[in-house]
């Protein structure tokens, strides 16, 4: 049974007020850097470079990033499904805005930090999530969330993008 948790229109004002909040906590954003988690944060790393530019009136650059080969499950799965990393630049001295649709456990994120220290050293490290459902196995929060759920543990989350799915949509499974 799916519920629908946010609509189109619930979602773009879920986004507006992440942008909103992530602008004011950095100011200018001349450092900021987003890097969106393959698969379910590139779309939103997207979304938030646009509205980030329209609020700081400078391009926000953005890159994807392939976990994969850093998870702790990694013994525990099939070969692994690698998508491209793609990040503009050294991160040495920069602000990276990490940004994931859904955070649960914990552990992608985590494998997020371990994939970045490739890419140098940045200042800080901040986390973006559309969503977040609690049930951490890490001690690891988010900086930013559009929509904090509660579920249980044998619920899924689903975030839609229009990108992917043709609507911008958040449903409870």
């Amino acid at each position: 049974m799916t519920h629908i948790l946010l609509d189109a229109a619930g979602f773009q004002e879920r986004l507006n007020w992440l942008a909103h909040q992530i602008a004011q906590r950095n100011v200018n954003g001349a450092d900021v850097l987003i890097v969106g988690i393959q698969l379910g944060g590139v779309h939103l790393a997207q979304r938030l470079a646009s509205k980030l530019s329209a609020l700081w009136n400078r391009s926000v650059p953005y890159g994807v990033l392939d976990v994969s080969m850093h998870r702790d499950d990694l013994g525990n799965r099939a070969t692994p499904l690698m998508r491209p990393t793609e990040i503009p630049g050294d991160l040495t001295g920069k602000t990276i805005l990490l940004t994931d649709d859904v955070i649960f456990s914990g552990r992608t994120t985590r494998a997020a930090l371990d994939a970045l220290n490739d890419f140098g050293r940045p200042k800080c490290i901040q986390l973006a999530v559309m969503v977040d459902r609690g049930h951490r196995e890490l001690p690891i929060t988010p900086d930013f969330v559009g929509l904090p759920v509660e579920t249980r543990v044998d619920q899924r989350v689903e975030v839609l993008f229009v990108e992917e799915a043709g609507r911008d949509e958040i449903q409870l499974v």
